[in-house]
Formats: C-alpha cells, sequence, structure tokens
C-alpha cells in the first residue's frame, strides 16, 4: 500500500494574512452571544453585507453604521456563546471584521469563525485592551500591542492561518488537490 500523500498548506509569510496594522477596537465583555452579535429575526439573510447592517443591534447601536474594514472585535470570556448559528461571524465578514480578540471563544463560534474565514485570537488579556484603541497584532510574534503595551496571544496553527488566508474553509477546500481513493 502506497504512503498516503499529505495535504500541503501554503506557508504564511511573516507580513501576510490578517495581521493587524493601526486597527481600531470594538470591546465587548464577557458571554457575548451570537444573539447579541446578529438578532434571530435576521437568520432568514445569509448575505454577509446585509447581515452586517445589523450587526451587533439592541447591543451596541452604533457597531454597524462605524464599523469599518479591518477594524477589531475584542471581547470577554466565552465570546460567541449561544447558538451555534454561522450568521454571527458571517455579518462581521460584512463589515470588514477578519480578526476577533477575546480571552476565550465558545467552541462552536470559533470554528464557524474560522470557516467564513475570521480569525479567531485568544489573549488572555483581551479585557486590558480599551475601546477604541489603535492595536497592532503580529501572529508570528505573538502578540498584540495596544497603547504601548504588549499582550500575549496564543499561537495561531498554520493550517488555521491557511484556511483564514483563502477566506474561509469552502474556498481552502477548493484548493485541494484531490487525492484517489483507496479501490482495494
Amino acid at each position: 500500500m502506497a504512503a498516503k500523500k499529505s495535504i500541503p498548506v501554503r506557508k504564511i509569510a511573516p507580513e501576510s494574512g490578517p495581521v493587524a496594522k493601526n486597527a481600531r477596537t470594538w470591546k465587548f465583555g464577557d458571554n457575548i452571544d451570537t444573539d447579541a452579535i446578529i438578532p434571530g429575526r435576521f437568520l432568514t439573510i445569509n448575505n454577509p453585507d446585509e447581515l452586517a447592517k445589523h450587526a451587533f443591534e439592541g447591543t451596541r447601536d452604533e457597531y454597524a453604521k462605524k464599523v469599518k474594514p479591518g477594524d477589531v472585535i475584542v471581547g470577554g470570556r466565552n465570546f460567541g456563546c449561544g447558538s451555534s448559528r454561522e450568521h454571527a461571524p458571517l455579518a462581521l465578514v460584512g463589515g470588514g471584521v477578519k480578526v476577533v480578540v477575546a480571552r476565550s471563544f465558545a467552541r462552536i463560534f470559533f470554528r464557524n469563525s474560522i470557516n467564513v474565514g475570521v480569525l479567531p485570537v485568544v489573549c488572555p488579556d483581551a479585557d486590558k485592551i480599551a475601546d477604541g484603541a489603535a492595536i497592532r497584532l503580529d501572529i508570528k510574534e505573538g502578540f498584540i500591542e495596544a497603547d504601548n503595551k504588549k499582550y500575549a496571544i496564543e499561537p495561531v496553527p498554520e493550517f488555521m492561518q491557511g484556511i483564514i488566508d483563502a477566506g474561509g474553509l469552502v474556498e481552502y477546500a477548493k484548493g485541494l488537490k484531490e487525492t484517489p481513493a483507496c479501490t482495494r
């Protein structure tokens, strides 16, 4: 039997990927659930641009009108808890957000974010980053810098960064080469 070929993952150059430089932060607290990110009444919408018009409606109403491409969401513990709606990270994508930083994430939100091309970054000190702060995220070196202070982040696995760089799991999968099926 022939050895299985591994699927190559594109190497990430230090300056590529969603490395934020002078990004504006939108600060949220602990236990921000998916209904706070995108209220349930908008779940009939599947277009990220349309969803973005209602992001954080009822939680932080100015967000949808003022968010700009490249802005970064900063949350506390258990960000994205609640239901398993993929609409929540899609609403962020529609507003141009490619990175969410939090102390911890709900598992399903974490995975849904990666699937749609939003990078979830775990930073144990995310609560120390101020709302509106200009931050710099250096994935390669493993830190976020805000207000001249550096905060460590958990490492971002190369394969995960490859999915983010591709624009999400579907786009990443389109680039994979098919492997021959076992016919024995």
